[in-house]
């Protein structure tokens, strides 16, 4: 048996100081868990800080970590059921951990929102991690557990039996991290290499599929207002509509054709426009190295707001699926995306992979896939709402 049920690596930076703050005040009684970084006593301060949450967290273990090490990484990986790390870029910092996972058996989850990331370590350690038994799951945090559970809850209310159509709209007040602004701009500056990553990914599909399966689309859609939502809609270039598609590519509830399209919703045309010119502006500043340079100084990683402007931000997702004549409109609600609510998924989600009665199979997971209703369930318990709203 594993030393640890989860392993945290990353809690020294803003976004993993608040899931290990998280698991303090929830992790059940009894959970082994541990903490593991490059810096010893960096370490010992959070874990100092937690103490005062939980006094019997002040043995709480510490784990030295060297990356650059591949057998020191498998050796320190293989002591948990479950890693969860928050250390990004994952382009730059994600693959000696999924390696590390995929090899030796050990569940995996991250917040990464970065689509080159995330179909290079399908094409390198997916079939690693199948034979192993790892459930390897990227995008457990704002990007994307609402919009894949959101999904994932209106088509089981739905329970299609012909072809959906289906759009997420979301809309939040909330400061972005710095580190999502630095994986953003890395990922608008490697157009190209993405797309290379992403055929790569879609060629291995293919030959394990064989040709079988429901026909799935994730399509950029178009601007235009909503008229049962009410709100000007913008095409929206995460990587939400991709963990969508994968998601219904496995589950059978998604019906025989599934269509997804994502969006961002705003009350005014004013408001959806300047939004459009704003990504296109930042898309061409990332083509700029001085220019890129110069935005990744005004908001290091790492970086985060108070506690009070996390306080008053606020999201909602709403996800409309309609399948021959009827519709389903289904809403996921809660409190500040970017730091508060994804520490709060990312810890539910090593937590739902460690405790709870999951799928086995392994490989390259959606949250959906992995754990879906467990997760939910989970997320619900802490506040965050999925919800049908009448139509």
């Amino acid at each position: 048996m594993p030393d640890f049920d989860l392993l945290l690596i990353g809690a020294t930076g803003f976004t993993g100081g608040l899931t290990a703050d998280h698991l303090a005040e929830h992790a059940p009684e009894g959970l082994r868990w541990a903490l593991a970084g490059r810096s010893p006593d960096k370490l010992a301060a959070v874990r100092d800080r937690l103490a005062g949450i939980r006094p019997e967290l002040a043995e709480l273990p510490l784990l030295e970590l060297d990356l650059t090490d591949p057998a020191a990484t498998a050796e320190l990986v293989s002591r948990a059921k479950v890693v969860v790390t928050t250390v990004g870029p994952y382009l730059q910092h994600g693959e000696p951990l999924v390696a590390a996972c995929a090899e030796t058996g050990t569940d995996y989850v991250d917040l990464t929102g970065e689509p080159e990331f995330v179909d290079l370590m399908y094409v390198r350690h997916h079939s690693t991690a199948v034979r192993t038994g790892a459930r390897i799951v990227h995008a457990c945090g704002f990007d994307s557990v609402p919009h894949d559970l959101g999904v994932l809850h209106a088509m089981r209310a739905l329970q299609p039996t012909g072809p959906v159509e289906a759009r997420g709209v979301v809309r939040a007040s909330a400061q972005f991290s710095g580190g999502t602004f630095h994986s953003a701009l890395g990922a608008f500056s490697r157009a190209r290499e993405m797309k290379e990553a992403a055929g790569r990914r879609r060629a291995m599909e293919k030959r394990a599929a064989g040709g079988a399966g429901r026909r799935v689309r994730a399509t950029a859609g178009r601007p235009h207002r909503d008229p049962l939502l009410g709100f000007w809609l913008v095409p929206l270039p995460t990587i939400d509509p991709q963990v969508v598609a994968r998601s219904a590519r496995a589950l059978d509830l998604y019906g025989p054709a599934f269509t997804y399209s994502h969006y961002a919703g705003t009350k005014t045309l004013r408001w959806a426009a300047g939004g459009a010119a704003g990504a296109a502006g930042l898309a061409v500043a990332a083509q700029v190295p001085p220019l890129r340079e110069a935005l990744l100084r005004r908001l290091p990683a790492g970086s985060g707001p108070s506690a009070e402007r996390r306080a008053r931000s606020w999201f909602t997702v709403d996800v409309v699926a309609e399948s021959e004549d009827r519709v389903q409109h289904s809403r996921v609600s809660g409190g500040d995306p970017g730091y508060t609510e994804t520490a709060r998924m990312l810890a539910s989600a090593g937590l739902c992979l460690a405790l709870d009665d999951n799928p086995t199979q392994g490989g390259s997971l959606t949250t959906a896939q992995a754990m879906g209703e467990n997760l939910l369930a989970r997320l619900e318990d802490l506040g965050i709402r999925f919800e049908t709203v009448p139509a």
